[in-house]
């Protein structure tokens, strides 16, 4: 089988067509070109290429008029056998010994496409003392589960849980492999991806299967989310997505369902770091987890400035909620980004999200819009928040809010 090599390419400059024109210089966007004296040039003047900086982009071949500049490809990386590699994985990411929920959503999603494809559900686990977790994998859909445990392992290191997944990759050859958008999922499939030379398409919103190819259909915000564009990986294998948590429904537990550990150990090497955890520090918060709470609310720059967000924390208590802010609001530094909603932020799917002050920019409205009840509260009845709303309130949000904050309150008492 080939193996998968990576593109090695070289570049030159032909000194007897260089005019020291700088056009090259002007076009790099890494600063790898410079003009040097050079008795070899016609003019004086030679572009030299620094190899620390350069990426062999080809920009500079492209910007030269007088063809100085020569990039040759030496050896493209062959195809993968595609037949070889069979199943849906799913890295079941776990903190303290528990795996966390979004690797139910993900097996949920990954259930269905096994099931489009006709293969095998996966998930792996890797830590210490945790193979009393899979059953809840199994339970969740997955028909195997890959383990490894070890107590270098317990925290999540980059190196040795990159190491370790990729030997099973290539031991196993999964065709689909799904990581979570969390800073591990982030971390982890971005290293994995350059390891075993294959794509990867992060903050996936949408997964599907081109049953005829056999391709992972990989739908995902451009533009600051102002087209959806679907990425396909034709060539090589995995095809790998990462999905942020709170996009797809948790996978419903069947306990009545079994499944197969498949236990693997490597050599000590394999588990080094050269790094190494000093502490963890937990964010210190009186408030509910917000990607895990069923209420949620947020404001936004409407609130005019930092001290508005006491009356927002006053109804998430009342309420039993979490409170979220807009991009505009933590950029203000109003609130941490700890609290952001959004696409560069968290994406929350609450039973309630009320946005307070939230004028609706598509960018928030990715993090938000597949709530089950919307409710905005703005002053502007144009603003586009009220599109994706079930419920608009027109009205300055310092009456609004403390209105309902109270009419919750007596409710509540009764």
């Amino acid at each position: 089988m080939a193996e998968n090599n990576p593109r090695e390419c070289s570049i030159q400059i032909i000194s007897d067509k260089c005019t020291g024109c700088t056009l090259c210089v002007k076009t790099c966007p890494f600063g790898a070109m410079s003009m040097q004296d050079s008795a070899q040039a016609k003019k004086g003047k030679l572009a030299v290429i620094d190899f620390g900086k350069c990426t062999l982009c080809g920009a500079c071949v492209e910007s030269c008029k007088f063809k100085a500049i020569e990039m040759t490809v030496c050896k493209v990386q062959p195809k993968v056998a595609l037949g070889d590699y069979k199943g849906v994985w799913v890295f079941a990411e776990q903190k303290k010994g528990k795996v966390q929920s979004v690797a139910y959503e993900l097996l949920g999603k990954g259930r269905e496409l096994a099931n489009d494809l006709g293969t095998e559900l996966a998930a792996v686990l890797v830590g210490d003392a945790i193979s009393g977790q899979a059953d809840e994998l199994f339970w969740r859909g997955a028909d195997k589960v890959y383990l490894v445990e070890s107590p270098k392992l317990k925290d999540y290191q980059d190196e040795p849980y990159t190491n370790i997944i990729v030997e099973l990759v290539k031991e196993f050859k999964p065709e689909i492999l799904l990581y979570g958008a969390t800073s591990i999922g982030r971390s982890l499939a971005s290293r994995i991806a350059v390891k075993l030379y294959t794509g990867l398409t992060a903050d996936c919103t949408g997964l599907a299967i081109d049953k005829e190819k056999r391709l992972l259909l990989q739908t995902r915000p451009a533009f600051g989310g102002n087209i959806m564009a679907t990425i396909l990986c034709e060539n090589y294998r995995p095809q790998m997505s990462t999905v942020r948590h709170k996009v797809f429904k948790e996978a419903v537990a069947d306990k009545s369902r079994k499944g197969q550990v498949i236990k693997k150990s490597y050599s000590d090497d394999t588990y080094d770091s050269r790094t190494r955890i000093a502490g963890v520090v937990e964010e210190l918060t009186a408030m509910v987890n917000l990607t895990e709470a069923d209420i949620i609310v947020s404001g936004g720059r409407g609130l005019g400035k930092a001290e508005g967000f006491k009356v927002i924390e006053e109804l998430a208590k009342v309420l039993g909620g979490a409170v979220g802010a807009s991009r505009s609001a933590v950029d203000a530094e109003w609130i941490p980004y700890s609290h952001q909603v959004g696409q560069t932020g968290k994406t929350v799917c609450p039973k309630i999200y009320i946005a307070c002050g939230i004028s609706g920019q598509i960018q928030h409205l990715a993090g938000m819009s597949s709530s089950e009840i919307i409710i905005a509260v703005n002053k502007d009845p144009l603003a586009p928040i009220f599109s994706v709303a079930t419920y608009g309130i027109v009205g300055d949000l310092y009456d609004v809010v403390p209105a309902l904050t109270q009419k919750f309150k007596e409710i509540l008492k009764k």
